[in-house]
């Protein structure tokens, strides 16, 4: 640090024993004021600790408020007898020779700085530069930058090259909606900000770059939640000449490294697990399974295809077994009232104690059937088979069920990162409201079997190298081979409903370029917000963001979204309509 600066020569957090007897010169906020009457002691806040400040001049700090920042010169002393050793600067205090105010806390403070997470969020949000002195909260946005830099070290030393693409784009039909821009000198035409640097990085790859990578922001105006917010930031790369185990690979080598870095906990080594899709959907109920949880969906519908219990008959049938439950009625009383809270019409179980099965649907089941289950699921004392029936409905809530009865049974080991890679994602699914095929996952991705398999077979069936990078519950990155052929992405967006001129139109640079040689490429994003969040053990996005919005999308520190002036709407040629 500069000696000659007029602030501070010394960090607050950084003076030790090794001070004594010298002069200091401290900056940072009053994070505490105990006035003795004779004596007068103060904590000292910056970002690297607290220090503490006695004083036998009370007058000099008669109008001295907390959080007020302040520029202190003093003599460092070790403390007599009163060690704190819950400070790192608990050995010593500084004797205070001079104090300036540079800029006087004048408010009452909205929050306790020290808990200023336990205020509501619309408050935090609202004064989030006085949430983010609170020390947990501070640590968290540096820790985020510090995992930054470890990503960008990581993809550097396997010779991706950083290039950053433009924020003010096109808009194009890419999943969700846009942010668009009105264009002051193009009236009736819009610029929008990008979904993510998809097509940008795609014609990076055409353009003959051979491994590019960026900490990239992208905008989605979709509904904000937990794990999802109008702004986020991703780790996107893209390869030229790569498969998806290329691209695997290197997900897997950025994920391990990165948590094996930061984190104290288990993280699975590479190559992380392979799981389908297909399998995903039926032995987790969801396509993001939480691997720390033992727990095993297995289906049962053949066996009650004939069933004369309507509850079962002709119907979906999932299964979970638990081992060695001992729970009241009550809990599983408990477990009905969740599933239909999900959408389930009930949830049936069977016992095995003593080498006897107990159910209360027991005299709505064939013998036969209750051989077969007993059978296949090879239950044993103290085993309990839950079963729910429905519709493809039924697949999602067993999921829930599976993740619901992993933490009551205290399955779910919290201390792991359990990672896998699921793959082999449908290229489309059938939107029953427009009656129509869209993309499942991303419209850019190649289709397992080419355009043999756009041109023969149903769309519902087709596969595409699509995957994501899950943990303990999370997607973590999606991506896709890429398609780079013409022929293929045009008869792609055929069955999606869209016209050759549609696709030339919305992505014209891409069809363009696709026409002058394109390689077979591939590449993922992993999002850096997520990551963080699992790292430091938070349950939502916002809390590793340094400013984000509310849950409804908007920016209380900002007052964002806000209305234009009557003269800014006129340049951009807009008229603001009642809303019906």
């Amino acid at each position: 640090m500069n000696s000659n600066n007029k602030y501070r020569n010394k960090y607050c957090g950084e003076i030790t024993i090794e001070d004594a007897g010298k002069t200091v010169r401290i900056g940072g906020w009053i994070n505490s004021i105990r006035n003795l009457g004779s004596l007068v002691f103060l904590t000292v806040r910056d970002e690297s600790g607290v220090v503490q400040v006695i004083s036998e001049e009370s007058e000099k700090l008669l109008d001295l408020t907390r959080e007020s920042t302040v520029t202190i010169t003093g003599t460092v002393q070790k403390r007599s007898g009163n060690v704190n050793p819950n400070m790192k600067t608990g050995e010593i205090e500084i004797i205070l020779d001079t104090i300036e105010v540079l800029g006087k806390c004048e408010n009452v403070l909205p929050f306790e700085i020290n808990r200023s997470k336990e205020a509501n969020e619309e408050t935090r949000l609202k004064y989030r530069y006085l949430d983010l002195r609170n020390k947990d909260v501070h640590d968290k946005i540096v820790f985020r930058s510090k995992v930054v830099d470890f990503i960008r070290k990581t993809m550097k030393e396997m010779d991706f090259t950083e290039i950053t693409t433009p924020i003010i784009t096109g808009s194009s039909p890419e999943g969700a909606r846009d942010f668009v821009i009105p264009s002051r000198n193009y009236h009736g035409k819009f610029y929008a900000l990008p979904q993510a640097p998809q097509i940008y990085k795609q014609l990076l790859m055409v353009s003959g770059f051979n491994r590019y990578f960026q900490i990239a922001p992208c905008f989605r105006d979709e509904d904000c939640r937990a794990d999802r917010t109008l702004e986020f930031y991703q780790l996107d790369f893209e390869m030229s000449f790569a498969t998806d185990e290329d691209v695997y690979e290197v997900g897997e080598k950025v994920f391990y490294e990165t948590f094996r870095n930061f984190t104290d906990k288990y993280v699975s080594p590479a190559p992380f697990r392979r799981i389908s899709f297909k399998e995903a959907m039926l032995k987790y109920g969801c396509d993001k399974p939480d691997l720390r949880n033992p727990l095993i969906i297995e289906d049962a519908s053949d066996i009650f295809e004939n069933s004369e219990f309507a509850g079962f008959k002709g119907k979906i049938v999932r299964c979970i077994k638990c081992s060695n439950v001992t729970k009241s009625n009550s809990w599983y009383k408990h477990l009905e009232e969740f599933v239909k809270s999900k959408g389930a019409g009930g949830l049936a179980y069977l016992k095995k104690n003593d080498g006897e099965i107990k159910s209360a649907i027991l005299k709505f089941l064939s013998k036969e059937e209750i051989n077969s289950l007993d059978k296949r699921f090879e239950l044993k004392d103290g085993d309990v088979l839950f079963i729910l029936a429905g519709d493809e409905h039924i697949i999602k809530i067993a999921g829930l069920l599976r993740n619901y009865l992993g933490e009551e049974l205290e399955l779910t080991n919290h201390n792991r990162f359990e990672f896998c890679i699921v793959n082999d994602f449908p290229f489309f699914e059938y939107n029953e409201e427009d009656k129509k095929w869209d993309f499942g996952h991303n419209p850019f991705s190649m289709p397992q079997g080419g355009i043999d398999a756009l041109n023969n077979m149903n769309p519902g069936d087709i596969v595409a190298y699509q995957y994501d990078f899950v943990c303990n519950g999370n997607e973590m990155a999606s991506g896709a081979v890429r398609n780079h052929d013409i022929n293929i992405m045009k008869k792609a967006f055929s069955i999606a409903g869209y016209s050759e001129d549609v696709v030339k139109d919305k992505f014209r640079s891409l069809y363009t370029a696709f026409t002058f040689g394109a390689p077979p490429h591939a590449g993922m994003a992993p999002g850096i917000d997520r990551i963080v969040m699992l790292l430091t053990d938070e349950e939502n996005l916002r809390e590793v963001q340094v400013f984000p919005p509310n849950v409804q999308g908007m920016d209380l520190l900002m007052g964002s979204p806000n209305t234009l002036t009557d003269k800014q709407l006129k340049e951009l040629g807009i008229t603001i309509t009642e809303e019906k």
